[in-house]
């Protein structure tokens, strides 16, 4: 049985422990997209949890959805994430910056360029986003080009050299939770006719082709991906159709020789354990609502190498410390965790010798 306070090698370092911070989306970048002034002192803070993923991050224009989320394609956007990583490593963790395009997910008022969303179907998602003028539906979005579709891959693979260059140690594609990279795989987002539709292995194609771009820009040692089976958000509701596809790009990702799997955890454990073994890499679990006395669980069970806790370390920037010693956790403040710009509810938690 593994503990969870056993040392890991992963790709070309060695993490302290099995936990891992999630990535979790707090706007409040700056309105070019660096990160906001708090930003490193945030990931800083948080940094005995090891591996630190970081939010959503844009790779391009297009890339955005919602107000005051990161880029990573930009001069500024460069120097304000090496800032970040800077901290984090001052204080002995390692920082992936993970690659967000969120596709239909957005609106013309939040982008750069105020353009119309683009996808891999011309599908809405049917739900409303928080505007500077209030809840506005998300509008039908254009369906990309398969030019289009090379030069958004091409994007992925900039933004990751990108990353690597403002001292990132990786980073992971976010090809979950109902972003773009998801919606291609998605049978009800995605009705292409060409080799990036129809087929599982034509709506797998997307992803991996990211993937791959992303390893040879930067190496497949510093590149990881997220994937959500079955989880239903953001207008796609895949159910178990789709766990052949699963099956088969954990496959075909295990041969790239990656980082590690991400994988957010809503199904059976049974499923769990095949997609595991199809990746056959590293494994991180992000289980939804884990309570406080099942944290190591899937690591003891080896269904996972690494756990990833979202608003637990969102709450505790030394959750670390806490949850060896059994001390009480921090609250989050929910009502602040997409506030724009200020430290309450980002950087001003208690910590324990502090409290």
């Amino acid at each position: 049985m593994t503990d969870l306070w056993s040392p890991l090698k992963l790709a070309t370092f060695t993490l302290p422990h099995r936990l891992a911070m999630a990535p979790m989306t707090r706007s409040r970048a700056k309105p070019d997209g660096t990160p906001g002034d708090l930003a490193a002192e945030y990931y800083g803070q948080r940094a005995s949890l090891g591996l630190l993923i970081s939010e959503g991050t844009q790779p391009s224009d297009d890339g955005q959805g919602y107000l005051a989320t990161p880029g990573i394609y930009t001069d500024a956007h460069v120097a304000g994430w090496r800032n970040v990583a800077d901290a984090v490593h001052a204080s002995g963790g390692r920082l992936f910056i993970q690659l967000m395009h969120v596709g239909r997910r957005s609106h013309p008022d939040n982008t750069p360029h105020h353009r119309q969303p683009v996808a891999p179907s011309a599908i809405a998602a049917g739900e409303d986003m928080f505007t500077m003028t209030g809840m506005l539906p998300v509008p039908v979005p254009r369906a990309l080009e398969t030019d289009e579709v090379r030069q958004t891959i091409a994007d992925f693979a900039h933004a990751a050299r990108r990353a690597i260059e403002a001292g990132a140690d990786g980073v992971e594609i976010h090809g979950a939770n109902g972003y773009l990279v998801h919606q291609f795989l998605a049978p009800d987002a995605n009705q292409r006719t060409d080799v990036y539709g129809g087929s599982m292995e034509n709506r797998a194609r997307f992803a991996l082709d990211v993937a791959r771009a992303v390893a040879d820009a930067i190496g497949p040692e510093k590149t990881a991906i997220r994937l959500s089976p079955g989880v239903p958000t953001g207008g796609i509701a895949e159910g178990e159709t789709n766990d052949d596809l699963y099956r088969h790009l954990a496959a075909e990702l295990g041969k790239m020789n990656l980082a590690y799997l991400h994988i957010l955890h809503v199904r059976s454990d049974a499923f769990l354990e095949e997609i595991r073994h199809a990746f056959g890499g590293p494994l991180v679990l992000n289980r939804p609502g884990r309570p406080r006395d099942q944290i190591g669980a899937d690591v003891a069970a080896g269904r996972a190498d690494i756990e990833a806790l979202g608003s637990m370390a969102l709450a505790n920037p030394d959750l670390v410390q806490r949850l060896k010693i059994g001390a009480p956790l921090n609250e989050p403040n929910r009502a602040f965790f997409y506030a724009g710009g200020g430290a309450e509810g980002y950087t001003d938690y208690p910590v324990i010798n502090a409290a």
